[in-house]
């Protein structure tokens, strides 16, 4: 199927995966009124993952300050916590932590996360590559 608009999932994902925001690839050409932000996170703790991605959204413009629009993220911050644990959404007391990039793109009524990175024991090394996608309606 070929996609016959930009797709705000697609370019999260294009945006976590990117090395630097040198090298962010389709942020040229999103339209002008999308908004986004990128962000790195290392944690033990799911909590620090989700407050990471709120903060940055916040800090960026890219979410009002308003109930719905944190909602909306907070359930495209889960379900890319979802992928990305392979729906075991626990880290520290089960002995495995995240080193993540993110990206947020606020596309009109549809907010997008993207997350990559790597997940796995607490010794390094012993690490793998993880990806989540999420994708609320505000």
């Amino acid at each position: 199927m070929e996609q016959t608009g930009p797709a705000p999932g697609r370019l999260a994902l294009l945006l976590a995966l990117s090395e630097s925001a040198d090298q962010e690839p389709g942020r040229t050409e999103a339209p002008a009124n999308w908004r986004m932000c990128t962000g790195r996170v290392g944690a033990t703790e799911l909590e620090k993952v989700i407050s990471a991605v709120e903060t940055a959204s916040l800090r960026e413009n890219v979410i009002e300050r308003d109930v719905r629009e944190l909602h909306a993220l907070y359930h495209a911050v889960n379900e890319a916590l979802i992928g990305l644990l392979r729906g075991q959404m626990a880290l520290g007391h089960i002995l495995r932590t995240v080193g993540l990039r993110f990206a947020v793109v606020r596309a009109d009524s549809w907010i997008a996360v993207g997350m990559y990175g790597t997940i796995g024991s607490m010794i390094r090394g012993n690490e793998h590559e993880a990806a989540g996608l999420g994708l609320s309606h505000v």
